[in-house]
């Protein structure tokens, strides 16, 4: 006896050449569990990527002269001189000299200690790292 699985709508059958059909147990509960963790895995992913509120903060508040990729590559940025943030220069400083690079400002980038709590500058400090892995790869 062959036996073949048949999808059919919300449940799927198995059908064996003798004619007989019978539901296979459990199928549908498999599938809402698999499009579950895909679900999860996409946001998580996403989460995850905006580097916890980092992201949010550095395209509210960075993208204007840094660029959305962060290499200062924008009118502004070009023109104030905006560091590269995936370069060595920037990814060696530790997390305290971005802090109060940040927090406030120096040469030609203002400051932001007014505008960002110490929180959401350690979460843009957190994003900014990411980018300094992105060009390593």
């Amino acid at each position: 006896m062959v036996e073949v699985i048949i999808p059919a709508g919300r449940r799927s059958c198995i059908c064996n050449y003798g004619g007989t059909v019978r539901p296979v147990p459990g199928v549908q509960s498999l599938m809402l569990l698999l499009f579950s963790a895909v679900v999860v895995l996409t946001f998580s992913n996403l989460a995850w990527s905006e580097g916890s509120g980092g992201g949010a903060i550095f395209k509210a508040k960075c993208v204007l002269c840094h660029g959305a990729d962060g290499t200062g590559d924008t009118p502004l940025g070009k023109q104030l001189q905006a560091a590269n943030l995936h370069s060595k220069d920037v990814q060696k400083k530790t997390d305290a000299e971005l802090h109060k690079a940040v927090h406030d400002g120096g040469a030609n980038m203002p400051p932001f200690g007014e505008q960002l709590s110490d929180e959401e500058i350690t979460q843009v400090i957190k994003y900014v790292r990411t980018l300094g892995k992105q060009a390593k790869k």
